[in-house]
């Protein structure tokens, strides 16, 4: 909860040689602690005062809408709770590295004897932050140096700038997010970048220069994020072993496209969640705001977890997307989508499932992928408490299918063939945890309904995220 202080709403009582009274007289009678806590609870308080000491370069315009329910507490538990709902939306900002709380008396002339004073002692960031670190992706890791101007004009506006040098892909970019003043989930941010990825599985190189706009709003339970992208894509072959379907694709291309996202997320970890469900559902339309991309394309995630007995979690997962060509131009293999490896379906190799060219795997225009998992304690639980609770067996079922349609067969068409030839494979493994920033699994795979062209990598099987099916 941080550091809250509350001092005494009642006066001592006063006693000593000066009152005619020796403290060894006095009847003494030890208090009682549970009418007292009762007494605080439910004893009317006003809060007057509001104070927010250690503000250089913040506005505290953007501050009043922070801690305004401070003031609408009744009694002395209720200010602080509302205290320190006010300090975590402080912190949330992202311009204060401390945030103290003080609650005293109310002092001055038009101090009320039920009155009480709130202090917020906050200490603001540098002007200038940078930092080094390393970020796991999908079955990738990176370093990455940032260098962040926090709070630049008062109003927890930031613009950062950041340098990530992978296994697979390296790029840098500036950023610049602006949130509104009282709703910090809604905010808007507008991003410059370059990134420059390898993706052996298809023998392919982009290079990615772009520019994007993104206004992020909930609406009741649900989180929202509308975005447009301008993007300079110059694909080029990684081998001169690539396929000519992979050196058709070579060249460049400008895609200029509008997106919108909804999460829905009741889980209590998205690395290994015990409980709760996730909805997440994409939507990308290119084309129509200039650019020769033109396509329509939609993807969904749906997670399901449920705590069992002896803190075992059963799991199920489902995605599925489409993607539609508009005008008679095909699609790009950039656009596509691509399936299997160790954080889809497990026991293939990395994006080795679907349509391919002289072993480039080229995506596909529709897929699903499901998955069941049972997530355990280690046996006799070694390190229980502490380090071993990092640790849980992994048993899984997975599935899913991709490929290309016809779009003039019509949906019944398209799910019977997306219904053919289902990949599919089953193990059990061990799942670590690092914190909720990502996880690692080493699983023993046995793949299942393999089709030719497929890559397998059955046997043990190693996989690093942070989105797992």
């Amino acid at each position: 909860m941080g550091t809250v202080h509350a001092r005494s709403l009642d006066p001592l009582p006063m006693q000593g040689p000066e009152l005619g009274v020796q403290a060894d007289d006095l009847d003494l009678v030890e208090p009682e602690h549970e009418p007292q806590q009762e007494v605080l609870e439910n004893k009317d308080v006003v809060v007057q005062h509001v104070h927010i000491d250690g503000l250089g370069r913040t506005k505290e315009d953007i501050l009043t809408y922070e801690i305004a329910e401070v003031f609408r507490a009744k009694n002395l538990i209720d200010v602080m709770k509302k205290s320190h709902d006010a300090r975590q939306k402080l912190l949330r900002l992202g311009i204060f590295r401390q945030v103290e709380v003080v609650i005293d008396t109310a002092e001055g002339v038009d101090a009320l004897p039920n009155g009480l004073d709130v202090t917020f002692e906050v200490k603001e960031l540098r002007r200038m932050t940078g930092s080094y670190n390393t970020m796991v992706g999908n079955n990738e890791g990176s370093m990455v140096l940032g260098l962040k101007l926090p709070n630049i004009f008062g109003r927890a506006e930031k613009l950062t700038f950041q340098f990530s040098y992978g296994t697979k892909e390296t790029s840098y970019g500036l950023s610049f997010f602006k949130p509104q003043p009282g709703h910090f989930e809604r905010n808007f941010s507008i991003n410059i970048y370059k990134v420059t990825g390898q993706f052996p599985w298809s023998s392919l190189r982009e290079t990615d220069r772009g520019i994007s706009t993104e206004f992020s709003f909930p609406i009741w339970r649900t989180n929202h994020t509308l975005k447009w992208e301008g993007v300079w894509r110059e694909l080029g072959c990684l081998a001169r072993t690539a396929s000519f379907a992979v050196r058709e694709e070579s060249g460049h291309s400008l895609k200029s496209s509008l997106s919108h996202a909804m999460v829905i997320d009741t889980r209590n970890s998205p690395i290994l969640p015990k409980k709760g469900a996730l909805l997440k559902i994409n939507q990308e339309l290119a084309g129509y705001t200039g650019g020769d991309a033109r396509f329509l394309k939609e993807d969904f995630e749906i997670q399901l977890n449920k705590r069992l007995f002896w803190d075992s979690v059963l799991s199920a997962s489902l995605w599925g997307g489409m993607l539609l060509a508009i005008g008679d131009k095909p699609t790009s293999i950039c656009d596509r989508f691509y399936l299997g490896g160790p954080t889809s379906v497990r026991g293939f190799s990395m994006y080795s499932i679907g349509p391919q060219s002289e072993g480039d795997y080229l995506g596909g225009e529709a897929y699903w992928a499901g998955g069941l998992h049972l997530y355990t304690p280690l046996p006799f639980r070694p390190g229980r408490g502490g380090f071993g609770d990092l640790f849980r067996t992994h048993f899984f079922l997975n599935a899913g299918n991709l490929c290309n349609l016809n779009y003039g067969e019509g949906p019944r068409a398209h799910l019977s063939k997306l219904a053919e030839c289902i990949r599919w494979s089953y193990g059990a493994g061990i799942v670590l945890r690092l914190g909720n920033i990502a996880r690692l699994e080493l699983n023993y795979c046995i793949p299942m309904g393999v089709q030719s062209g497929d890559r397998i990598s059955d046997g043990v099987q190693f996989g690093a995220g942070i989105r797992f099916l």
